[in-house]
């Protein structure tokens, strides 16, 4: 029963729930509040295991949707920029339901990834503001394939070591003598 309910902890953290533990004690921050904005925040948010699982799916699908819709307006780079970027938005967006805001936003922000997420992030404010302002279909186009890069290496940050077993590869193909 032990284990059982441990898995059961387990997958409470792997999903974002809070977890009941009687020796955690809350963070005292300097002003003396006990939590922060964004502890605050998540308890504000507070959403059932059955919601969250809905407001993942839907995001993601939502999200998956805009961007293969995106391909059927690919020779209008402006309308592609726009609803590329805001299925990669979505999809982004699908993951806080799953595991909470706050972890999500910790995770971004952890060393091992913190590049690449500031890289894929300002990548969609480049195709946006190539989208809406400069109006350029070649700027436009190059933010995409710039945001699109920066989608991959964003998502290899998360497997073990894929980031570095793609930098291997990539050098010993372009380092072969012709």
């Amino acid at each position: 029963m032990e284990k059982m309910n441990n898995a059961f902890e387990k997958m409470k953290m792997l999903v974002g729930m809070e977890v009941e533990d009687e020796h955690q004690q809350p963070a005292i921050e300097e002003d003396g509040n006990s939590f922060s904005f964004m502890d605050d925040f998540n308890r504000q948010c507070t959403l059932t295991t059955k919601q969250r699982f809905y407001g993942f799916a839907i995001c993601l699908v939502s999200g998956l949707a805009c961007t293969l819709l995106s391909i059927l307006v690919f020779f209008h780079p402006i309308k592609f920029g726009i609803t590329f970027t805001f299925g990669n938005l979505l999809a982004l967006g699908s993951t806080a339901f799953l595991i909470g805001p706050k972890r999500q936003v910790s995770m971004m922000l952890d060393p091992v990834r913190i590049y690449a997420t500031a890289i894929y992030l300002a990548s969609m404010i480049i195709a946006l503001f190539c989208a809406f302002y400069v109006r350029n279909k070649l700027l436009t186009l190059l933010a995409i394939m710039l945001e699109f890069g920066a989608l991959i290496w964003y998502s290899l940050s998360y497997i073990p070591f894929a980031r570095s077993m793609v930098s291997k590869i990539m050098v010993s193909c372009f380092d072969t003598e012709f």
